[in-house]
C-alpha cells in the first residue's frame, strides 16, 4: 500500500466522513496529507490520531484569498504538490429542498461550497502541480449529479456542475501539456452524518420512521448494502495514482449498482 509513496495530497473537508477517509488511506498509502477543513476542532482530532503525516490546515473552500495563501504555503513548506481531492461539499440544510420550497440561500450556499469551491482548488492547485512536473486532481461529485434529486435540488444540480467542471479542467490540462490528469468519483449513498440527516428530513417531511427512510433506499441498490467512507477513499487512491495514468475526465460511480438499479 504505497501508490501514493512521498507524493504531497491535499484533500479538502478532510475533518470528517468522505474526507477524514481519504486523507488516512492517502496516509496508509505514503502520502503527506494537506489536511484543510473549515473546521479545526475535528481538524486537529485527524491530526492528533494519525500524526505528522497529516497536515492540519483551516480552509474556506469559498474564499479565494484562503486558497491563494494555502497553495503558496503548500508550495513553499513542501516544495511541490502532486494530488488535489476536491472534497468539501454540502447537501442540504434540515429546510425543504424541492424545486418550489428550496430557498434560494440555500441554493447559494450549496453552489458556492459545492461549485465554486472546486473551481477554486482547480483554479489555484494547477499552477502548483504543473511546476511539480503533473499530478492528479480528483473531484468529488455524486450519482446525484446524474439522476433526478427532487428532494435534494440544488445538491444534484451543483454535483452535475462538478462532473461537468470535471471534464473541462482534464481537457485543459492535458491540451496544454500540463501533465495533470482529472478524474472524479461518484459516490452512491454512503453511511455518514450526511446522509444521516438526509434520511432524518425525508423520515420527518414524509411520516416515515427513520428505519423505513434508511430501508426505502438501500432498496434502491441492487448490491444490497450502503457504501462506506473507505470504498470512496478506495477510488479516489486509485485515480490519483499511476495505476490510472491514462485515465482523465472520467467518473467513476462507486454506487453499488445505484445507477443500473431499474434495470
Amino acid at each position: 500500500m504505497t501508490r501514493l509513496s512521498g507524493q504531497v495530497v491535499l484533500v479538502t473537508g478532510a475533518g470528517s466522513g468522505l474526507g477524514e477517509a481519504i486523507a488516512r488511506r492517502c496516509v496508509l498509502e505514503g502520502a503527506t496529507v494537506v489536511a484543510a477543513d473549515i473546521d479545526e476542532r475535528h481538524l486537529a482530532h485527524l491530526a492528533d490520531s494519525v500524526g505528522p503525516p497529516i497536515l492540519p490546515r483551516w480552509l474556506d473552500v469559498t474564499d479565494e484569498a484562503r486558497w491563494i495563501e494555502l497553495l503558496a504555503a503548500v508550495r513553499r513548506e513542501q516544495g511541490r504538490l502532486d494530488v488535489l481531492v476536491n472534497n468539501a461539499g454540502l447537501d442540504a440544510s434540515d429546510e425543504p429542498q424541492d424545486p418550489e420550497r428550496q430557498t434560494l440561500a440555500d441554493w447559494r450556499r450549496i453552489e458556492a461550497v459545492n461549485v465554486a469551491g472546486a473551481f477554486l482548488g482547480c483554479k489555484h492547485a494547477i499552477p502548483v502541480m504543473r511546476d511539480s512536473g503533473g499530478g492528479a486532481i480528483v473531484n468529488i461529485a455524486s450519482v446525484a449529479g446524474l439522476v433526478a434529486t427532487p428532494t435534494l435540488t440544488a445538491y444534484g444540480a451543483t454535483k452535475a456542475a462538478v462532473i461537468q467542471l470535471t471534464k473541462t479542467v482534464a481537457a485543459y490540462c492535458a491540451r496544454s501539456g500540463a501533465r495533470i490528469r482529472c478524474n472524479c468519483v461518484l459516490p452512491g449513498i454512503v453511511e455518514t452524518p450526511m446522509v444521516e440527516r438526509l434520511w432524518t428530513r425525508l423520515a420527518r417531511e414524509r411520516g416515515w420512521s427513520l428505519e423505513e427512510a434508511r430501508a426505502r433506499f438501500k432498496a434502491r441498490i441492487p448490491l444490497g448494502e450502503f457504501q462506506q467512507p473507505r470504498d470512496i477513499a478506495a477510488a479516489v487512491v486509485f485515480l490519483a495514482s499511476q495505476d490510472a495514468r491514462c485515465i482523465t475526465g472520467t467518473q467513476l460511480p462507486v454506487d453499488g449498482g445505484f445507477l443500473i438499479g431499474d434495470a
